[in-house]
This record gives C-alpha cells, sequence and structure tokens, in this order.
C-alpha cells in the first residue's frame, strides 16, 4: 500500500497504527462509495424507478468487479469491524435507500412485501455480485451479466405491481 500510494512504510503507519485500520478506513470509504451510489441513482427522480434500478444493477456489477482484488483483504478483516458503530450506520443508510425505492415501486404493496423484496434484492447484489466478481471479465461480460441481473430484478418488481401479490 505504502508503495502504491507512493509513500515509506512508516509514513504510512504515522497516520494508521496497524494493518487493521488501513483495511477499516477502506471499508468505511467502500460504505460511503456504495451509500452514494445508491443515493445517487435510486433518488434521481429525473428517471422512471425501474430505469434506475437498471442503472444501479449496471453500475454495482462494474464497481463489485473493478474492487475485486480490494475485497478479498476487506473480507479478510471483515470480523474486526462488522459491528462497528460505522458499519451499523452504512447498512442503515442503504436499508433507508432501498427502502424509500420500493415504496415508490411498490406503493400498493405491504411493507412485509416491499421489505423481502428490498431484502431478495440487496442479498441477491451481495451474493452474485460477490461470485461473479472473483473471475475476471470483459467489458461485455460485465454489461451482459448485468443486463441479465437488471431484467430479473424488473420482472420481479413488475410482478409483485400487478399481480395482486400486495398484501
Amino acid at each position: 500500500m505504502a508503495e502504491r500510494a507512493g509513500v515509506s512504510i512508516g509514513s504510512l503507519y504515522q497516520y494508521f497504527p496497524n494493518k487493521a485500520a488501513i483495511l477499516f478506513r477502506l471499508q468505511t470509504d467502500e460504505w460511503r462509495r456504495t451509500s452514494d451510489m445508491l443515493r445517487d441513482i435510486l433518488e434521481d427522480v429525473r428517471q422512471p424507478a425501474l430505469e434506475r434500478l437498471r442503472r444501479l444493477v449496471h453500475a454495482f456489477i462494474r464497481s463489485e468487479c473493478e474492487e475485486a482484488a480490494v475485497r478479498v483483504a476487506l473480507n479478510d478483516a471483515a470480523p474486526l469491524y462488522r459491528y462497528a458503530p460505522e458499519a451499523v450506520e452504512a447498512r442503515r443508510a442503504a436499508d433507508g435507500i432501498i427502502a424509500r425505492f420500493m415504496h415508490e415501486v411498490l406503493p400498493d404493496a405491504s411493507d412485509m412485501t416491499r421489505d423481502l423484496a428490498g431484502d431478495l434484492i440487496t442479498t441477491t447484489f451481495s451474493a452474485v455480485g460477490k461470485a461473479f466478481s472473483e473471475i475476471p471479465r470483459t467489458d461485455a461480460d460485465i454489461t451482459s451479466y448485468a443486463s441479465g441481473m437488471a431484467d430479473m430484478f424488473v420482472a420481479y418488481l413488475t410482478h409483485l405491481a400487478g399481480a395482486g401479490r400486495t398484501r
């Protein structure tokens, strides 16, 4: 890390007491970027809601592929900061953004249906993004995969909105 930043190891440890502190900082930066991405895309009401979801899927899958190498180190250190206040706040912020989006997309659905839909989508994002990004992918692979995933989410939400499964 010091080499990549263009500083000596001693300079790096002037700001961070140990490797765990460095990883925690990288992770908190990642949480912030992810929350910003969610907010910037899903709350941009200039576009139709399901188009925003498509944009989010593409941005998220691309981000996961670009950050795959760093994520391995972060996952190794995850038990050290999983319950840190910053982690709890990041999850709360993301959950709020998703909940507001689900309410917009499924206004007539019950809270239970919206919560389930949001949970299924975020869980799928997390699991599929991680698994897909573990292998180097071409731009065409990323686009194709993200398009398929977006189609799946849009079909699911469209079904929930129109099939009477809103109670």
